[in-house]
């Protein structure tokens, strides 16, 4: 098991600052073309401060996080979180990450991503393979 896959230390701190255009290509690659991620007349007549991020492209970041810090996409075993705050475009996004428990060689790691003071993602949990399982018996 990595050091830092021990039971209460934080995994490395990702940031990731969306571009003006991230949501049209993000719209184009998910299929998710409702206007609040697209069109800024649309958003701001409907309330909100402009085109919104996806929420699944900022749960992406938390799952992108884990799997850099555990090498690779393939040792993210679950993520569930929730969807509480707005992301926004042109500011950075911050994923914190604390390892919670280490079994068998899987971390439970407790994560969310944040822009400022708005929480986007909250509660997360995340299961990441740590070590290889045992070759066959």
């Amino acid at each position: 098991m990595s050091a830092e896959f021990e039971p209460g230390a934080e995994l490395p701190v990702l940031t990731t600052t969306p571009d003006r255009f991230l949501t049209v290509r993000y719209a184009g690659a998910s299929g998710d073309f409702n206007p609040i991620h697209i069109d800024e007349q649309f958003a701001t007549s409907v309330g909100l401060p402009g085109r919104i991020l996806h929420g699944l492209w900022s749960m992406a970041q938390v799952a992108r996080a884990q799997t850099e810090a555990a090498g690779g996409p393939a040792a993210l075993r679950s993520l569930s979180v929730q969807f509480r705050g707005m992301g926004v475009l042109e500011q950075e996004v911050v994923v914190s990450s604390r390892v919670k428990t280490v079994e068998d060689g899987v971390a439970t790691v407790a994560a969310e991503a944040r822009q400022g003071d708005t929480r986007i993602i909250r509660n997360a949990v995340a299961e990441v393979v740590v070590t290889p399982p045992a070759s066959g018996s």
